[in-house]
Parts: C-alpha cells; sequence; structure tokens
C-alpha cells in the first residue's frame, strides 16, 4: 500500500480523498494556487505545495508541476479527484515514466473512454445502443447547421472532450446551431483545451442514468446499482439520487450487465460511470442509449456510497497498489436512500447567475466529514470552504454537496428540507431554497423526472417555493414573539423604554402581504385569535430561530430589517413586517420608493471576462438580441437586449474584466 499520495485537486474533492487516505494511514499532499492558499483542503493535507497562479490554466492543469511537486514530497501515487488532469491520458502516461502511481484506469481505457467521439464508436462496436448522431469531424458552421438538418431537430452539440455540462448546446432549429456551435467549440477549448464538437439526436422526456462502476486491475469488474441525475440545469447536474425511482430490478440487471461488458472491453478498472439516457416515454426502461463514460469519480459518487456502504476513494486507491477486489457482484445492495444536492454560488432569483464573493456566514447543518458514509445521522456535508473563504471567478462554483440517506426516499427527501433550513450561506447568492423547493415539489416526490424538470417546472424562473399557511401562520407567531424579546430587551437596557414588559403584547403582523394579529400572553401565542402551539428560544441577534410547531420542528434563518426580518424556510424567502398594534394603520401612510428604469443599460450581472462584444456604436437592435457575452465560473452567458433600441456608447472592449454592475453599453 501506498504510503504518500498527492491530490492533483482542489476544493471538496481533495478533502474527501484526504478523508479516506488519513483514515487509511496514508499521508496527503495538497497543491495549490494563489487562490486557494487558505483554503480547508491546504490546512487537512500533511504536506502542501504551491504550484502557481489563480487561473487553473496556470496552475492545477499544469501536469509538470504535479510531477514536480509528488518528487519535491515523495509522493508515490496521484488521485486526480474530477476534472482538471483526471480525464488527461498524457497526464498519466507522464506520471508512469516518472514511476508514480495514478489512482484511476488505465491510459488506454481513458483515451478509449473519454473522446466522446471515438467512445460511441467503441460502443456501437460492443453492442451496445448509441444515441443517433454524426461521430466524425465537423469542419465549421455551415458543416453542422448540414448535419443537424440531416438528423432533425432538436439535436444537442457537445465539446468531445466535455464534462459538467460545459461545451454543450441544444438546438432546436438552424438559428440555434448558427448562434451556439462556436460557442460549443470555445468553451471545449478553454475548458478542455479540445474544440472538437459532435451532435446527436436529442432524446424526448429523456431521463439520465448511469451505472457505477468498479473493477480491479485482475480483470475484475462490477456495477454498484444506478444514480438518477435527470433534475439538471443547463446540463450541469443539481440533484442525484440513488437508486433511481425508475429503475427496476430487470433494468438494473440489463443496464449493470451491458456496462460491465463494455468496461472489459476496453480494459477498465478502478472506478467509472457510464451514463445512459432513457426515454421517459418508453415505460419498460428498454429504450436506453450509450452517453458517455466518465474515466474518474463522478462529484454524485457519495449517494452510491450511502446505499451501498463502500468507500468508493478507498476502493480506487486499494485497486491502484493493485489489490484484487474483495467484493462480487453478490455482494452489493441497496440499503435505503439517497439523495445529494449540489450547493451552488449561483442565484436562482436572478435568473441563475453565477454569484462570487466572501463568505461572511457559512454553517453546515453538521459538520463537513464527520461520520461514515451516511454522515451524521443520516446527513453528510462535502465541503471545501469555510466562513470567511471566498469563492473566486476562477473554479466552479459548487461551494457544498449535501447528501441525506433515509429507509425510504420520502425520508431522505424530508430530510433534505430540514437540513437546507439549517444550513447557514450569507454573502453570495446560492441556490438552497432552490433545491429544497424541489425537494418539496409535487411531481419531484412523485418521481417523474426528465432532464427538463427545472425548464418545465419553473419556466418564468424561480420566486420561492410555494407556502402553505401553516407555515405562514408559523413565521408569524415567530415574527410576534422575537418582536416582544426585543422590545423586552430595549426596556431592560437603561430602561429606555420605560416599564418593563408585561405581556400580553399585540403585534400585526405582516407575511406575503397579509396582515396577522398576534397577541403573547402569559402561556401562549394567538394568531388572529386561534392558539399557537408553539415552542421556542430567541435572544436577539441570533441568526437561526429552530421552533417545535404542532409537535414539527421549524427552522428559520432570520435577518434583521427596518421593519422586521426576513425570513428564510421551507424554500422560500419572506418579508416579515411586525408593528404595535396602534402604529400599524400608520403605515398605510407611507411612501413607496420606486426605482429607477435601468432598461436602457446592459449591466453586466456578474463578475466576469467580456468574451465577446456583438454590437457597434450606432447599430439597431431588437428585444431579445444578443449584445455581449461574458465568462464566468467557466461558463460562456449571452446578454440580451430587455427592449429595441439604437446602441449611444459602448463602455467595454472585448477581454476585459467586468465588475457586477458594470455597464458594457448604453441604448438610446
Amino acid at each position: 500500500m501506498f504510503k504518500k499520495i498527492l491530490i492533483a485537486n482542489r476544493g471538496e474533492i481533495a478533502c474527501r480523498v484526504i478523508k479516506t487516505a488519513r483514515r487509511m494511514g496514508i499521508a496527503t499532499v495538497a497543491v495549490y494556487s494563489d487562490a486557494d492558499a487558505r483554503a480547508p483542503f491546504v490546512q487537512m493535507a500533511d504536506e502542501a505545495v504551491h504550484i502557481g497562479p489563480s487561473p487553473a490554466s496556470e496552475s492545477y492543469l499544469i501536469a509538470n508541476k504535479i510531477i514536480a511537486a509528488c518528487k519535491a514530497t515523495g509522493a508515490e501515487a496521484v488521485h486526480p479527484g474530477y476534472g482538471f488532469l483526471s480525464e488527461r491520458t498524457s497526464f498519466a502516461e507522464a506520471l508512469a515514466k516518472e514511476n508514480i502511481a495514478f489512482i484511476g484506469p488505465p491510459v488506454n481505457a481513458i483515451a478509449a473512454m473519454g473522446d466522446k467521439i471515438e467512445s460511441k464508436k467503441l460502443a456501437k462496436e460492443a453492442g451496445v445502443n448509441v444515441v443517433p448522431g454524426f461521430v466524425g469531424e465537423i469542419r465549421d458552421t455551415e458543416h453542422a447547421v448540414e448535419i443537424s438538418n440531416e438528423i432533425g431537430y432538436p439535436v444537442m452539440m457537445k465539446a468531445s472532450a466535455g464534462g459538467g455540462g460545459k461545451g454543450m448546446r441544444l438546438a432546436h432549429d438552424e438559428k440555434d446551431v448558427r448562434e451556439g456551435f462556436e460557442a460549443t467549440k470555445r468553451e471545449g477549448l478553454n475548458s478542455f483545451g479540445d474544440d472538437r464538437v459532435f451532435i446527436e439526436k436529442f432524446i424526448l422526456n429523456p431521463r439520465h442514468i448511469e451505472i457505477q462502476i468498479l473493477g480491479d486491475q485482475h480483470g475484475n469488474v462490477l456495477y454498484l446499482n444506478e444514480r438518477e441525475c435527470s433534475i439538471q440545469r443547463r446540463h450541469q447536474k443539481v440533484v442525484e439520487e440513488a437508486p433511481s425511482p425508475f429503475v427496476t430490478p430487470e433494468m438494473r440487471k440489463a443496464m449493470g450487465e451491458q456496462c460491465v461488458a463494455l468496461s472489459k472491453a476496453v480494459g477498465y478498472y478502478s472506478a467509472g460511470t457510464v451514463e445512459l439516457i432513457v426515454s421517459g416515454a418508453d415505460p419498460t426502461g428498454e429504450s436506453f442509449y450509450f452517453l458517455e463514460m466518465n474515466t474518474r469519480l463522478q462529484v454524485e459518487h457519495p449517494v452510491t456510497e450511502a446505499i451501498t456502504g463502500i468507500d468508493l476513494v478507498e476502493q480506487m486507491i486499494r485497486v491502484a497498489a493493485g489489490e484484487k477486489l474483495e467484493l462480487t457482484q453478490d455482494d452489493i445492495r441497496i440499503d435505503g436512500w439517497a439523495i445529494e444536492n449540489r450547493v451552488y454560488a449561483e442565484d436562482p432569483y436572478r435568473g441563475f447567475l453565477p454569484s462570487t464573493g466572501r463568505l461572511v456566514r457559512y454553517r453546515t447543518p453538521v459538520p463537513a466529514w464527520e461520520g461514515d458514509e451516511r454522515g451524521v445521522d443520516g446527513v453528510r456535508v462535502d465541503a471545501g470552504v469555510e466562513e470567511g473563504g471566498e469563492v473566486s471567478i476562477f473554479y466552479d462554483p459548487m461551494i457544498a454537496k449535501l447528501v441525506t440517506w433515509g429507509k425510504t426516499r420520502d425520508e431522505a427527501a424530508d430530510l433534505q428540507i430540514a437540513a437546507l433550513d439549517r444550513f447557514e450561506l450569507e454573502g453570495l447568492g446560492h441556490n438552497i431554497d432552490f433545491v429544497s423547493a424541489i425537494m418539496q415539489h409535487p411531481r419531484f416526490r412523485s418521481g417523474d423526472l426528465t432532464t427538463g424538470f427545472i425548464a418545465e417546472e419553473y419556466p418564468e424562473g424561480f420566486h420561492g417555493a410555494e407556502t402553505d399557511d401553516h407555515i405562514v401562520r408559523a413565521l408569524a407567531a415567530i415574527g410576534g414573539f422575537m418582536a416582544s424579546a426585543e422590545a423586552d430587551r430595549a426596556r431592560r437596557t437603561d430602561g429606555q423604554l420605560g416599564d418593563r414588559l408585561d405581556p400580553p403584547a399585540k403585534w400585526e403582523v405582516t407575511v406575503g402581504g397579509k396582515n396577522h394579529k398576534v397577541k403573547l400572553g402569559h402561556k401562549h401565542i394567538k394568531v388572529d385569535g386561534e392558539k399557537v402551539d408553539i415552542a421556542l428560544e430567541y435572544t436577539p441577534g441570533d441568526k437561526l430561530v429552530v421552533a417545535e410547531i404542532d409537535n414539527e420542528e421549524l427552522a428559520v434563518k432570520v435577518a434583521k430589517t427596518r421593519g422586521g426580518w426576513k425570513m428564510t424556510t421551507r424554500g422560500a424567502i419572506h418579508d416579515v413586517r411586525v408593528l404595535p398594534w396602534h402604529v400599524a394603520p400608520l403605515a398605510t401612510h407611507m411612501i413607496e420608493k420606486i426605482p429607477p428604469d435601468l432598461s436602457k443599460f446592459l449591466i453586466c450581472p456578474m463578475p466576469g471576462l467580456l468574451v465577446a462584444l456583438h454590437v457597434d456604436e450606432g447599430d439597431a437592435v431588437e428585444a431579445g438580441q444578443p449584445l455581449a457575452t461574458v465568462e464566468a465560473m467557466k461558463m460562456e452567458n449571452i446578454l440580451r437586449a430587455e427592449k429595441s433600441g439604437t446602441v449611444k456608447t459602448v463602455n467595454a472592449a472585448q477581454g476585459d474584466s467586468l465588475a457586477v454592475d458594470a455597464v458594457i453599453l448604453e441604448m438610446e
């Protein structure tokens, strides 16, 4: 067994590998860029080596720097995590030349499966169903249009070396192909160093199912059941679960055996994932197609670990050391249900715009990295950040992974909702409310999932989860209780407001635009005349209030505002105004401030790089027309005109680094 390994990655996956290595008694080496100098994974490792500036192209993607760090520290093996160099054959080959073990599959398997064009050819030769499409070299945009017309719309354009939702564009017509083909090539080149693109038919009502593979260097290959990864946004996974609510035991066996056969055909060992696309229109599940094989550990591997009890990172290390799998296919089980939500630095209330900045407050529902594969009491947090740290523009926007395990799917989903309510994150936009809303959505609960779930259920964007009357009454009661606590403290501070608080206290609490009369007695709280059975503790300044209402626990994140509190719970933000009964009628006389009209300005919605400016001064534009393309967190975002007009002035040039709210151009 290895005595020391180096992790050629960053963030939560680096922490993940370090945790298992530490348990196995293996020393670890971290490598880090300027941006990650104070990151938790650097502190967790036994040794750390600085490898360059913040951009990945100048640090994490330079194989020679990783190898130099191995030599300097005596690391015998490298775990690549996912992304970066994890699927680069040149990196695995370079390690082999230096007699450094690669904790991953053999070079020939990476080459065969890592290239999406070649992998489809191999899968077809092996008798695996593949999605109809064109897997040859595409010369230019006109050739792409010609191919797409022949296949029939809709089609999907994908970067050959792509992954993680990057370098992918869905085209419904010729216009989409012309607009998106070059962007797909650029994303592929910028993220993976390869601008080749292939085009395939887009399967309607598709479900994304993937099979976890595990093999050793002695010819043994197993499948560790499936994961459902259908809930995606911009082709990037948001929610994953294991097992799938769609897959039957017969389907699981057919899919698993086919994926094992494909893996054996390329001599695969280590952990890997075969991704399949299944037509949701086929209730038998027989129409499944090979999508791609990821020759690495997947982001969503924890849900497989939770239902099987198998530490995949440990197995990867043992396989790389030449050990034989001690497991057989009969040992693989499904125990309970696991769900993973990815917590992203993106703001769903602003069209999911990327968000960067400092984590002013960061508190997880359970401590990160504590517990086993199922975490603590069924809640697991995999994270690579800490309070006071910064989410930069240089890397992926994922902050953490929240994993819950329960005996049933509903139990795992309920644990997610409760844990998300306790997940405190301030300083930048995040998607906690959004994934909580998904967990509560009737369609999610029914298991009727497709990759179009988010687009279909939130066509007008996300504005918060639906809130029932029970939650509204609870928030009104909590608001009245906190207002009384604040008033009591004010009275006790040098007697500034006179006598001590003597219940009953009376408040008008406005939640969701509706006013509620809240009255606090000596032993109870009444909302609109009805008694609320509630128990809670609140000290002015608390950021999280946990109440027990009608024998059910409700966690509410609170932030003081001028007229009350901003309360966040169950996937929605509520502006709660609290006024004494005798003051509330006067609030109707307050003048509402009207925000200025900014529609004539093109304002950069996030920090990023201006990669393209599509208009010049004097150009006439129509509503919806692309005006500029901004790259942030390795994704390109097209900014469009809100209304028709003429470009008056242009304030930025291609290649400029833009701050949030920077004015790119003005129209008249």
